[in-house]
This record gives C-alpha cells, sequence and structure tokens, in this order.
C-alpha cells in the first residue's frame, strides 16, 4: 500500500498526461504536457505554439489560469494520499478495497473531465476564425491516435499516469496480502 501511495506521490514530480501533434511543419512533434497541477511542454512556447495553431481554426486558446481541475485536483490526490496513510495504520483488508474502489471511481470522473475538456475544446470553434471548415471538429483523440487536418495527434498517459493508475492494483494487492496474513 505504501508502494500506492508513492504513485500517487509521483502525480507531483512527472507529467501524467502527454499530447503530441505532428505534422509536415512539425517533424519533432509539438508535445503539451499535463500535470496534476499545471499544462506545459518541452519547451517555454509550446503552449503559445499550440494556442497560435488553433487561432487559425477558431479553437480556445489553452489558458492553465483558467483551468479549475488544476486547482483542485492536487488537494483531492493529497486527500487519497492521507486516506491511504490511515489505511496501512488500520491494516485492515477492507479499508484497502475501499481505498482502491474510490481511486477507480476518481480515475473513470478525472478521464470523463479530460473527456469533457477535450470535447469542448475541440467543437466550439469561433465563428471568426480564419480558416473555416463545416462540420469540423479538432478533439484530440482521448487515448491513442487521429488525424486532425494535416496533423497525427497522439494522446497517451505519461510517467506519473501509468505510476499513479499502478496505484489502483497495488491496493487490490495489500488488500489480498492483509487477507491472506490474517487468515494464516
Amino acid at each position: 500500500m505504501l508502494l500506492a501511495i508513492a504513485g500517487l506521490l509521483t502525480l507531483f514530480l512527472f507529467p501524467m498526461w502527454k499530447i503530441i501533434l505532428y505534422a509536415p511543419q512539425y517533424p519533432d512533434g509539438v508535445k503539451m504536457l499535463i500535470w496534476i497541477n499545471k499544462v506545459g511542454g518541452e519547451t517555454a512556447s509550446t503552449i503559445q505554439t499550440i494556442n497560435i495553431l488553433n487561432h487559425y481554426v477558431g479553437m480556445k486558446f489553452i489558458e492553465p489560469d483558467s483551468i479549475p481541475e488544476l486547482k483542485y485536483f492536487p488537494t483531492i490526490v493529497w486527500i487519497m494520499i492521507g486516506l491511504g496513510l490511515v489505511t496501512v495504520l488500520l491494516n485492515k483488508s477492507w479499508g484497502y478495497a475501499i481505498w482502491g474502489m474510490m481511486m477507480i471511481i476518481l480515475a473513470a470522473l478525472a478521464v470523463y473531465d479530460f473527456y469533457l475538456w477535450e470535447y469542448e475544446y475541440g467543437h466550439s470553434l469561433s465563428d471568426t476564425a480564419p480558416i473555416k471548415i463545416p462540420g469540423a471538429s479538432f478533439q484530440p483523440p482521448l487515448i491513442g491516435t487521429k488525424r486532425i487536418l494535416n496533423f497525427i495527434a497522439y494522446s497517451f498517459p505519461d510517467t506519473a499516469g501509468y505510476l499513479g493508475g499502478l496505484s489502483i492494483p497495488l491496493s487490490f494487492v495489500a488488500f489480498w496480502f492483509c487477507r491472506k496474513i490474517k487468515r494464516g
């Protein structure tokens, strides 16, 4: 269970998600990184570059300060870390199972929230866009790859996404070991 808690702590150290846009003019890709509390990229100008590209098709600018999840998600993670520590102190199998179930629910809600953000971001286009393509949407894929005009968009978990996600099965491993040890 302590490894599960450590997995959550990585959310504050590494990016949890990455979206990379490849195009002929960007053969090395433009890589946006999403942490639990910030959005950025491999360079200081990544978000600016994406915002300039998005302007042409009427997409909203990415403004990290206006994304509420970046403010309250860290608090939720700290609460889960605290509850994880309480679970370790109690050392009851049901505690590990409940913590794991809570993590499943929170992870599902977070992925759904991310999908909604991407949907809004890719479908709410400005009427004053320099380039208008009737019926087009520019929503990046939730997970996987997608062609968007002359771009190929890749969207996948990053380091903290995998390590944080590993917290869930680790809590159920703790549940299993706790039950096995107590049964003798």
